[in-house]
């Protein structure tokens, strides 16, 4: 290696940090605790988005196609935005670190953006209604980025273990699908309560209104628990590098922005991340109208299903790093895929050829509990190793280009899940229209054609997306051997560049 880029990558990467003890020593429980809590926000939001949908389209009455579209159109808002919230993530420099200044101010901003999301004026039109959900929508998301992109981020910098990284996703993943159960359970079962006038609770407006401040609470108390339980944490973290002698400017950022953005590992788990996240908000989207619609399940049975999110994070969180270590994280990540959407697609495919328990049988709920277990079990086993990807991709770019930019490839994270509240969203507005379902559909005027049609459009569309997306994965080249190597020559870089820092103040060894 050239000794320029030997010492620009000394000089970058090392800056001003405090990260050895994060070689050197686990994270306390109580900070695994709170930073594996602070998931409960994200779930959250991806939950309730998934409802999104349902509740403009069958209880306010908006056609789907405008929904979709104006919950999609907020991606251009995350594609201009995300990045540039890790870039100054990864520049701050303050008395509480570069993550935690974001972390905390975001839960606030956060809150009070998604219960106004629910809460349209009076008098709309239709498209005015769309230009609403779009606006205050994309303003959520703005702060839900400031929140996760900076939190991702810190795992590079709080460990560097190969294991380890994936031991950390998954404890997030685990409180991320746990606090997705509690939050759909307790909705389904308390505020989404049937009455004459509206038989099928979740289809119960007034429902929506605890709903919508019961999300905005859980939302900020999850950051806060976050921010607040990993502050111990900061002076064992990277810290921001010293500013350089000239001020880049907006082109500077953005080449260096893009330029991150042309590694080839990075890229493959970021269309794999687009592709699958698509996917996940297509299904959660969906899976209410299936099983309303279809299922025909009140709310209390379908709060039963989400019981599911728990036992396949409890499958999930243990088994990650064990296959990450018996296959590789690619290798386990597309093979789990397939097998999880297999599964979950499984009982709609009965259903379209007649196969399925007639509705009202009870075998109906523990089936698809069961199988929807197993199935999201293996989808989270993927999603963790992908995480954990996307870590290990930071370090091979710094030994590449000699920049630790974290919060950057992270922004990518927080932009991929965000597609399954815009992409899925709007993809499965796309399956209702082409399917010709109606709005504010009557549960028992729904026909068998209409859930042919609504099958034959969704099932294929889903498969399609997962597999392209893990065929994607075939680009990405980093395996366990040369992770290690590229840990081995940052600290490497790392000891060279203390010890020349040592020399110029005048310290020598013996006198140490």
């Amino acid at each position: 290696m050239a000794r320029g880029a030997d010492s620009e990558a000394a000089r970058i990467d090392t800056g001003t940090r405090a990260n050895t003890g994060a070689e050197t020593a686990h994270m306390p429980v109580a900070a695994r605790f709170a930073y594996g809590f602070g998931a409960v926000s994200t779930a959250v939001k991806n939950a309730a988005f998934g409802y999104l949908l349902l509740y403009y389209n069958q209880v306010v009455g908006i056609p789907a196609t405008i929904v979709s579209s104006a919950i999609a159109a907020t991606l251009v808002i995350d594609a201009l935005v995300d990045p540039f919230i890790g870039r100054w993530s990864d520049m701050t420099r303050s008395r509480i670190g570069r993550r935690h200044p974001f972390i905390l101010g975001a839960a606030i901003p956060t809150a009070i953006f998604f219960v106004l999301l629910w809460f349209p004026p009076a008098g709309l039109t239709d498209v005015q209604t769309g230009i609403w959900i779009f606006v205050v929508a994309s303003l959520t998301r703005v702060a839900v980025s400031a929140y996760d992109i900076p939190s991702t981020a810190m795992v590079p910098e709080l460990t560097r273990d190969y294991a380890e990284r994936t031991k950390l996703f998954s404890l997030r993943f685990w409180f991320g699908y746990v606090g997705t159960f509690a939050f759909v359970a307790f909705s389904l079962s308390v505020f989404f309560v049937k009455t004459p006038q509206y038989p099928v609770g979740q289809l119960n407006p007034d429902g929506y209104v605890k709903f919508a401040f019961a999300g905005g609470f859980a939302m900020m108390f999850a950051i806060l628990a976050c921010g607040l339980g990993t502050l111990d944490q900061i002076k064992r973290m990277r810290q921001a590098d010293a500013p350089p002698p000239m001020r880049l400017g907006f082109g500077g950022h953005l080449r260096e922005v893009l330029t991150a953005f042309r590694h080839r590992s990075f890229l493959a788990i970021f269309a794999f991340g687009v592709l699958k996240f698509t996917a996940i908000g297509m299904a959660g989207a969906m899976a209410i109208y299936f099983n309303t619609y279809i299922y025909d399940l009140s709310a209390k049975q379908i709060a039963v299903l989400a019981f599911e999110a728990v036992t396949a994070a409890t499958l999930a969180a243990p088994l990650a790093p064990l296959f990450s270590r018996a296959l590789g994280k690619r290798t386990t990540a597309m093979l789990m895929a397939m097998l999880g959407i297999l599964l979950n697609a499984l009982p709609l495919g009965l259903v379209y050829f007649g196969l399925f328990f007639p509705t009202g049988h009870p075998l109906i709920v523990p089936t698809l509990l069961v199988l929807g277990t197993i199935g999201g079990g293996f989808i989270a086993i993927s999603l963790i190793n992908t995480s954990s990807m996307l870590a290990d991709v930071v370090e091979d770019y710094a030994v590449k280009s000699g920049k630790h930019l974290s919060g950057v490839f992270f922004s990518a994270s927080s932009f991929m899940q965000q597609c399954s509240a815009a992409l899925g969203v709007f993809v499965s507005g796309l399956v209702l229209a082409w399917a010709d379902f109606p709005e504010k559909a009557d549960p028992t005027a729904v026909t068998r054609a209409m859930e042919r049609s609504l099958l034959v459009h969704y099932v294929p569309t889903i498969l399609a997306l997962w597999l392209f997306g893990c065929l994607f994965l075939f680009f990405y080249d980093i395996d366990q051997t040369r992770h290690r190597a590229n840990v081995g020559k940052l600290r490497a870089l790392e000891a060279e560049e203390n010890a020349r820092q040592l020399q110029d103040a005048g310290v020598t060894p013996s006198s140490l």
